[in-house]
């Protein structure tokens, strides 16, 4: 039987997961010869045959559990009647499905577990969605032959008391509800928890009669447990038992689209199932590529924010940010826009204005608004988020390796051996990763992490790190140089992959730089904090433990030295060979859903489209035909720049699509006096963001449920994003970015973004075999895509680096001049936390808020004691750039010295404590290392308070008669 899903999507359950060996195995199942991969359920065989096996407790997402016995066949030659889901085939079974015996048997199994269900399924939200619904008519179920004495499911027995045996739902989590009554033990939701997410925070309690499926331990609920709530037990709940509540509430959906998640860098595919025009729940597909049917609790429910009372729909201007805002039509509001951003140019030249582009937006309106400004403003200033993130992935990799992106796919960590994590913590920012590579470890990959804090992958359920490096922020370098000095001075390099893929020359001299004492863990320790020995066991065992793959994160990036270090891991992949295979690499895991894709789409100041330079002539002459324009040689303003212009008076104009700069960038007062400056900011967005504080006109924008277009993941997977609904605001972003450009008289006639797909393959090598009908046809692809491989490259540097040689680059340590003193003793750096995502404007706006609806100061008890610092105080964060207050929370996952801290709540503002330092080589700002102190607190600080007056006056809005 199909179940409900099916109908709207075919997306089969096999019951049990695919075998991957490469011997096959010919049997017959009621008389069809049946092929298979050796190692196959005979329930998967006979699905893939077409003949399905009855089924409660099996799911092709875990592993065979064979409890609830309808699935049980005949094999000829052999006694009784084996459940299919956990006997595997063998050459030359005659299987047998359907006999007389057999539908006895399922009869008595199902009239046992109908016995003790409610039959409310005309009233039950999952009616149409329930595999037990659909097994007893599959069995053929006319009638239920036990009474029900006792049961699970009345709230008071025959004669009146309160039953003992019945439970109530469980409604805690905002997001779905649990029914003890409708369960039946087949311990799906368990295994899910287990197998796909790897949180174990389900259990069965009891035996028997009294088992009963728990979240937590005792006297905990779903919401107090450990579950982080990702949906994998709800998805594999094969009755209503774990319900979404958007179902309950809204209904049974009618239709689904497939499309791509706008949350982190993995890009999860889903299905977005509709009922008329509204988004009734959002379901993982099991053929995306990135997340196997897997999700987490952002994409799978935080989209609550699409239909939020503080999303904006009308398009609105104003004279001047001390005014009110004045709701206009669009092309009141394009025409203001347009004529503010001519007379800037015609006052001040025409590098007085920018752009930067979004990298939660699509690849084809990321294009358009980079194509904006060469094009129509006739410069070269457009910026992107990476600038603030991975600018120094772009740089790094692409002086070492050639090209500037990760080298693998996903898939690829279900084959490493060794993983080194560096400055990343993939459970809270890329949490679907996370959950494949916890399954990995589990199955016995080793673990070295590098961080100063102690992240859940360092040990939680069943996975402990074999090495954690806790160095102390701003050492990175440090630290991996000294890895690098034991796999050279002990011989661990792979020096037959050195003299075919790299440059042996280059190579000699790194070597000799590396081998000197001063790069020694010996002489390193004091530095770094991490001891001598734990680094030389860490290094030996990346060196010499198989398969070696690194996966780094802004904890690499956002440093003063921040490509430096991601030269030195990619230094280290080189030394051992790790690159150009599955289960190796170098892997950024990139921070939001398309930034991978904002960057290969030319928004840097100086390069076009597919990282070509500006200042090269045929890369110019290329575009210029296209566009029928002149394309500056002369790189234009990054976001510091341009900000730095606006105080001195230079630069005037901003278009800044879907990004919030004011919370996300450091340094606050230096980015609000660069707005501040500023004649004219154009903020296009869904809510008043922090930026728009300072804005002049405000576009409402489209979220992803509203558009066609393009995502490219930390994978440089191109997926498709897919409209389920009309845009709320009128018009998709592109098509708002296409209208004021028209305004300002550029005539572009584009009328679907696949003309923008189709022009950015015609203009970009690595996209050249990129289209909407390829992506139709193959789901997704991974650049490049183009006539050398029209299926896409999922591993990159196969049998060369697109260099040509790898490069190695001496990476010498260079202290930050942020430093520690007797006024500012700690060390603060940041991250995300799993139920907030980026600056929070989408994740506030959702039930999210339950776990996290403040930023709060890790600090370790050592530095809260001789403080003063109780657990829950408000404390005073200052440095040298500011201050702000938050409550403090006591917790030894940070060292002695440190603190952290999250960026998600705009009342923190934990960015107006960051300096203005960063990497040498991209601007990107060291957010990672501020020297602050700590101290008691009674509330918010005067710049808070400041801070909050001045955003309430400046999101005032004119009633529309007015």
């Amino acid at each position: 039987m199909k179940d409900f899903k099916d109908f709207i999507i075919p997306d089969r359950d096999f019951g049990t997961p695919a075998a991957k060996a490469k011997q096959m195995v010919t049997l017959t199942i009621d008389g069809f010869d049946v092929t298979v991969p050796e190692g196959t359920s005979i329930m998967r065989a006979a699905a893939e045959a077409g003949i399905p096996v009855p089924k409660l407790c099996a799911t092709d997402s875990v592993d065979a559990f064979g409890s609830c016995r309808l699935c049980l066949v005949e094999i000829e030659g052999r006694n009784g009647t084996p459940a299919s889901c956990t006997t595997l085939v063998a050459p030359g079974l005659k299987v047998h499905t359907q006999t007389p015996k057999l539908k006895d048997l399922r009869r008595g199994v199902m009239e046992l577990y109908i016995s003790d269900h409610p039959l409310d399924c005309l009233t039950c939200a999952a009616n149409g969605d329930c595999e037990l619904q659909d097994m007893a008519g599959a069995v053929g179920l006319r009638d239920v032959r036990y009474e029900a004495v006792e049961t699970h499911f009345r709230p008071r027995n025959t004669g009146g008391e309160a039953n003992p045996q019945w439970l109530p739902k469980d409604e805690s989590n905002p997001y779905f509800t649990y029914d003890p009554a409708k369960c039946i033990v087949c311990s799906r939701c368990v295994r899910a928890c287990e197998e796909v997410q790897g949180t174990f925070a389900l259990t069965i309690t009891g035996r028997g009669w009294d088992s009963r499926v728990h979240a937590g331990a005792a006297g905990d609920s779903f919401l107090t447990s450990d579950c982080v709530s990702c949906g994998a037990c709800v998805q594999a709940c094969p009755t209503g038992t774990l319900q979404e509540k958007s179902m309950i509430e809204i209904g049974t959906p009618d239709r689904a689209v497939i499309t791509t998640c706008a949350y982190c860098g993995v890009g999860c595919s889903f299905k977005a199932e509709m009922r008329g025009d509204e988004l009734v729940r959002m379901v993982p597909y099991k053929h995306g590529k990135a997340n196997r049917g897997h999700s987490c609790v952002k994409g799978r429910f935080a989209y609550g924010y699409a239909s939020h009372k503080d999303r904006i729909l009308n398009p609105m201007i104003r004279d001047s940010i001390s005014e009110p805002w004045r709701e206009v039509s669009w092309d009141e509001a394009l025409s203001f826009a347009a004529t503010r951003m001519r007379n800037i140019q015609q006052t001040y030249g025409k590098n007085a204005v920018g752009v930067i582009t979004s990298s939660r937006c699509t690849n084809e309106e990321t294009f358009l608004v980079q194509k904006l400004t060469r094009a129509v403003f006739g410069n070269n200033n457009t910026d992107t988020c990476a600038r603030v993130c991975h600018s120094p992935t772009g740089y790094g990799l692409g002086q070492t390796f050639g090209t500037s992106a990760g080298t693998q796919d996903f898939d690829s960590v279900e084959q490493t051996d060794v993983v080194m994590v560096i400055g990343a913590n993939p459970t809270d920012g890329h949490p679907v990763f996370a959950s494949r590579l916890k399954k990995r470890l589990r199955k016995g990959a080793k673990l070295i992490v590098v961080d100063p804090r102690r992240i859940d992958l360092v040990k939680s359920a069943h996975i402990k790190a074999a090495h954690h490096l806790q160095l102390r922020p701003g050492t990175n370098v440090a630290v991996v140089t000294a890895l690098a000095h034991v796999i050279v001075t002990e011989g661990l390099m792979n020096e037959e992959f050195i003299r075919t893929r790299c440059d042996w020359d280059e190579f000699q001299d790194y070597a000799e730089f590396v081998s000197r004492p001063q790069h020694s863990p010996e002489a390193t320790e004091m530095l770094t904090g991490v001891p001598s020995e734990e680094l030389r066991r860490a290094a030996r065992l990346y060196a010499t433990g198989g398969n070696g793959a690194i996966y780094y994160g802004l904890g690499v990036t956002e440093h003063s030295q921040g490509s430096t270090t991601v030269i030195g891991i990619a230094n280290l992949a080189m030394l051992t060979g790790n690159v150009g295979r599955p289960g190796v690499g170098v892997n950024p895991l990139r921070g939001q859903n398309n930034v991978q894709g904002s960057c290969d789409m030319g928004s840097f100041p100086h390069e076009l489209p597919g990282y070509r330079h500006v200042k090269n002539a045929d890369v110019r002459d290329l575009f210029e035909r296209a566009w029928g324009t002149t394309i500056d040689s002369e790189p234009g303003l990054r976001i510091p720049n341009m900000l730095d212009a606006a105080v001195e008076g230079t630069f005037k104009g901003l278009y800044c699509q879907g990004e919030d700069i004011l919370q996300s960038d450091p340094d606050t007062k230096h980015v609000a006096a660069g707005l501040a400056a500023m004649d004219c900011v154009i903020v296009h967005d869904l809510f008043l963001n922090e930026t728009a504080n300072y804005a002049h006109v405000f576009l409402p924008g489209s979220t992803f449920l509203e558009k066609d277009g393009t995502f490219t993941n930390a994978e440089r997977r191109i997926n498709r994003v897919r409209k389920v609904m009309a845009p709320r605001n009128g018009y998709a972003d592109w098509e708002i970015t296409q209208m004021l450009a028209n305004a300002l008289g550029a005539g572009w006639g584009y009328t679907h973004p696949s003309q923008i797909m189709d022009e950015i393959a015609m203009l970009t090598p690595s996209f050249a075999g990129v289209s909407y009908d390829v992506l139709e046809e193959k789901g997704s692809v991974q650049w490049p895509c183009n006539e050398k491989v029209p299926d896409g490259t999922p591993l990159m540097h196969i049998d060369g680096f697109v260099r040509g040689k790898g490069r190695f680059i001496n990476t010498e340590y260079v202290a930050t001049d942020e430093k520690t003193g007797p006024r500012f003793p700690l060390l603060l750096t940041t991250g995300r936390i799993l139920s907030q995502y980026n600056v929070g404007a989408q994740t506030r706006r959702t039930s999210n808020v339950v776990w996290h609806d403040e930023d709060v100061l890790e600090i370790h008890p050592h530095d809260a004691e001789v403080r003063g610092v109780n657990e829950g105080q408000f404390v005073r964060l200052a440095s040298r750039s500011g201050e702000t207050t938050l409550r403090a929370k006591i917790t030894d996952r940070v060292s002695p010295g440190v603190v952290y801290t999250t960026f998600h709540h705009p009342d923190t503002q934990a960015n107006v404590i960051t300096t203005d330092f960063s990497d040498w080589a991209t601007n990107c700002p060291e957010y990672k290392v501020t020297a602050v102190q700590v101290s008691p607190s009674n509330g918010p600080s005067e710049w808070q308070e400041d801070y909050a007056a001045q955003a309430a006056l400046s999101r005032r809005i004119l009633p529309a008669a007015e």
